[in-house]
């Protein structure tokens, strides 16, 4: 059994690790080149400008502050450039490499302008860092190889996001107890959100509207359809698509990246994201409250939110299955690769059967999605090492389902209905397991960036005494084999 059990814990982990986990200090598996001449001008901007590319992509992703600007360091150092000066903030990197007390230093710039959810090419830039770790390929080859990353297209159709867009809000809904009435139409409501707002992002439309337009869309024809309830014959919570929509809007924030960045040290770049969310959140909070408004105004009242969500022991299964499908249709959305797809599944699986077996007892919410965060932060950041994907990856589609999209509209509901003290205490509620579910995969992720494969207790001595005899019989049986064949039959000549 303790055997069965070291195998199991070594296939878990292996001896597989991320790319920002091999780059520590001291970890360089191939020796750096020579250091660059502090007078060979050319080839220290050539080193600098790959290393800030490389970077940009990184921090066009999500990926924290401080982990972007040890993957710069560490470019740079690969190609002989060890005094370096590395400088991230929220939408700029500044790289400077000293050249001794007598010359001017040398500085490249790269601003980073827009936000781009494609997880494949940030495991394509992870790959490359890879490769300059362990083959040192020449500056120009990984210039030419970043720039077909940047340039390339979706692995995906945009049609096979949008569906999958859809597909995650039925998930998110069917997690909030929906039914399928309430699936299908939080599908083809996240279907025109997302529609839309890529073409009004082509536009040049600004984030904060593209948010507020999705948020009207959100509760629209929930509320139609449950204005039309009685004359249709039909049953809807519209609640539970209004909370799958305004997920699908909160998903795509850097909510994972600003509180990680608080936490390890990057507080401005932290500030920046973080105020970032809560505009982009203040956008969702306004289409909502004006549909809401406008539809009362137009004689349709949504029903009243109770305090709390209850669900049955048996519907546990049903939820979690959700939620992982869920976590799954975000990665497609977010053109994942095939490799990560079922690590994402699992990071859901695990994260929304923490919180949902949370809710059968009494620690709340924001601590239950804090426990959920940390779990899929650990494991999924075993898995992801596992199959070589990034694990910012997991992380971010393990935690989707949990974003607090009912709580967000609980609360607004109750400040429109004039329950100012609900109301916000359920907006700073979400604004809580927001924190928490940060904090949580944050957490997680640190212990999986330090755990090696796991050291299990030495064998006992029956079990080591069993072992040698079995050798000693094996040995003394081929001697017996070997003795049958003497003497050699005769050699012809």
């Amino acid at each position: 059994m303790r055997e069965q059990i070291g195998r199991a814990l070594r296939r878990l982990t292996g001896t597989r690790q991320a790319t920002i986990d091999t780059i520590e200090p001291g970890s360089i598996m191939v020796s750096p080149r020579k250091p660059i001449e502090p007078f060979d001008v050319a080839a220290i901007t050539e080193v600098l400008d790959l290393a800030t590319k490389i970077g940009a992509v990184l921090l066009d992703s999500g990926t924290g502050a401080i982990d972007t600007q040890t993957q710069i360091k560490f470019v740079a150092g690969v190609y002989g450039l060890e005094d370096v000066d590395v400088d991230v903030t929220y939408n700029t990197i500044v790289v400077s490499a000293r050249r001794g007390a007598t010359l001017p230093p040398i500085t490249t710039m790269e601003q980073v302008y827009y936000r781009s959810m494609d997880f494949t090419r940030l495991a394509q830039v992870d790959r490359l860092v890879r490769r300059i770790r362990d083959s040192g390929i020449t500056p120009a080859t990984a210039h030419r190889m970043v720039d077909e990353i940047i340039t390339a297209p979706h692995p995906y159709p945009h049609w096979v996001a949008t569906v999958a867009w859809g597909a995650m809000a039925s998930g998110i809904s069917v997690l909030l107890g929906g039914q399928y009435l309430v699936a299908a139409l939080a599908f083809l409501t996240t279907v025109a959100i997302v529609v839309i707002n890529r073409n009004l992002n082509r536009i040049g439309t600004p984030i904060f509207f593209q948010q507020l337009t999705g948020g009207f869309i959100a509760v629209v024809p929930a509320a139609l359809v449950f204005g039309a309830a009685e004359t249709l014959g039909v049953q809807i919570a519209p609640s539970q698509v209004i909370a799958a929509g305004i997920v699908v809007l909160l998903s795509g924030l850097s909510l994972v990246g600003s509180v990680q960045d608080a936490i390890t040290g990057a507080p401005i770049t932290g500030v920046a994201r973080f105020f970032e969310l809560l505009l982009m959140t203040g956008g969702i909070i306004a289409g909502v409250g004006v549909a809401i408004r406008l539809l009362e105004a137009g004689g349709i009242f949504l029903p009243t939110i109770t305090t709390s969500t209850s669900f049955e022991a048996v519907e546990l299964p049903v939820r979690v299955v959700a939620g992982a499908f869920a976590a799954c249709a975000y990665a497609v959305a977010s053109y994942a690769e095939t490799r990560a797809l079922g690590v994402a599944f699992l990071g859901g699986l695990i994260g929304t059967a923490v919180a949902a077996s949370a809710t059968f007892t009494t620690v709340g919410d924001v601590i239950a999605n804090g426990l959920a965060a940390a779990f899929v932060g650990l494991v999924g950041g075993l898995l992801a090492r596992r199959a070589l994907t990034p694990p910012l990856v997991v992380a971010v589609a393990g935690i989707t389902p949990l974003l607090p999209g009912l709580a967000v509209y609980r609360g607004l509901y109750g400040i429109l209905s004039e329950q100012t003290l609900s109301g916000f205490t359920w907006i700073a509620n979400a604004l809580a397991i927001g924190c928490a579910l940060a904090a949580g995969v944050t957490l997680g992720e640190f212990v999986a960036r330090s755990l090696r494969r796991p050291q299990l207790p030495p064998r006992p001595d029956w079990s080591l005494r069993r072992r040698l005899l079995a050798q000693r019989e094996a040995r003394e049986s081929r001697t017996i084999r070997q003795n049958r064949r003497w003497p050699p039959p005769p050699r012809r000549f």
